[in-house]
């Protein structure tokens, strides 16, 4: 089993724009894609995990979704770069979309969508990170014992102000970007290099 880093999408591998409903309105953030492929080209699995109510609420089809995440990957691989694996969370207890309304285990910051990213790839979340730029996703990382690194994209720079100071759970990293964060934790998993 071996250390993934978890990614959030929205705010942390594209620009936050509340719910994107049209697929003009997914633009990946600056230096995204050098992220990953620093990740790729390590051997650590980039694995996104997000969650998605806008399903849930009505605001977009399942076929746009699947348009803009086939956005995503055919992006990062114009630049050399790919993703190991992509969860998504559509649930909503008070979903107006009847197929989505249900209590689930995977809206972060449950653990499910790390969980079963675990059993299906054989991952170490205990050795795990997750990025995000919600005091969710550091939460997420918490209840996994994984290290969570919070971005200052998207609703990062607020969360920080408004929302960390209150919170037990506090960030193993503050990173301006995801690829700050990356190499941040190439850094931690390379651990303290010996004295000879």
């Amino acid at each position: 089993m071996k250390p993934a880093v978890f990614l959030d999408r929205d705010g942390t591998i594209n620009e936050q724009m509340g719910y994107v409903n049209h697929i003009s309105r997914f633009q990946l953030l600056p230096r995204t894609a050098l992220a990953i492929r620093l990740l790729n080209e390590h051997g650590v699995p980039a694995v996104v995990v997000t969650n998605q109510s806008g399903l849930a609420r009505g605001y977009f089809p399942l076929e746009l979704l699947d348009e803009v995440h086939e956005k995503m990957l055919r992006e990062l691989a114009t630049a050399g770069a790919h993703i190991d694996g992509l969860y998504v969370c559509p649930h909503l207890p008070e979903a107006k979309v009847e197929t989505f309304r249900k209590e689930c285990d995977c809206r972060k910051p449950k653990p499910g969508l790390l969980l079963r990213a675990s059993q299906e790839m054989g991952l170490d979340l205990q050795r795990s990170y997750v990025i995000g730029d919600r005091w969710s996703d550091l939460k997420t990382a918490a209840r996994c014992q994984a290290k969570g690194v919070l971005v200052l994209t998207g609703y990062g720079q607020g969360d920080l102000q408004y929302i960390g100071p209150q919170e037990q759970v506090q960030p193993h990293q503050i990173a301006l970007d995801l690829y700050e964060a990356v190499q941040w934790v190439l850094h931690d998993l390379a651990g303290p290099k010996s004295l000879r």
